[in-house]
């Protein structure tokens, strides 16, 4: 992992991790109007539309630099491809954060999740100094728990009943890793 201050990017191996744009609304549009995004994210609208887009885009660059979270699009290297997003939330009272995370359906099975995954935690602990990141995903969402394992996280519990999605009580299950 490769973090560059001065343009508020993470290079991986094969991803480049950078600030959304807003031209980038009409992507994540086709991206997030898909239900099997919606139905394993907690705040994803659906349908999802542009104004949605730009709404969720319009406060990124600021909450960046007020060191409030952390949005990064998740990007091909080479190609500049938007695959999805990842994000870190910055608790500053309890120097921790949470990473949330879509990848557009087409994506999935690549290990993009994963390789972006891997340089967040290394970005909230290195740059950031966090001493704790954590992850949750819903308890039938067992994909996003391979993800969340594979990046070195270790399941802490399971919130039984939580949130309620689609009139249905779901489970949401809590990883997380120490610096």
């Amino acid at each position: 992992m490769i973090y560059d201050s001065q343009s508020k990017t993470i290079t991986t191996k094969r991803l480049l991790l950078r600030l959304f744009q807003t031209s980038d609304a009409s992507e994540v549009t086709k991206l997030c109007n898909n239900y099997n995004i919606y139905k394993n994210t907690l705040y994803l609208p659906y349908p999802y539309s542009i104004e949605d887009a730009l709404s969720w885009i319009e406060n990124h660059l600021d909450n960046f630099n007020n060191n409030k979270s952390y949005e990064f699009a998740i990007t091909d290297k080479a190609t500049g491809k938007l695959y999805g997003a990842i994000a870190l939330s910055n608790h500053q009272n309890f120097n921790n954060g949470e990473i949330a995370y879509w990848v557009g359906e087409e994506f999935w099975g690549n290990g993009y999740a994963t390789e972006a995954g891997e340089a967040i935690p290394e970005f909230a602990f290195i740059e950031k100094q966090y001493h704790k990141v954590y992850a949750r995903h819903y308890n039938t969402n067992s994909a996003s728990g391979r993800v969340i394992q594979k990046i070195g996280m270790k399941k802490e519990g399971v919130l039984r009943d939580h949130v309620m999605k689609e009139n249905q009580y779901e489970d949401l299950v809590y990883h997380g890793i120490i610096k």
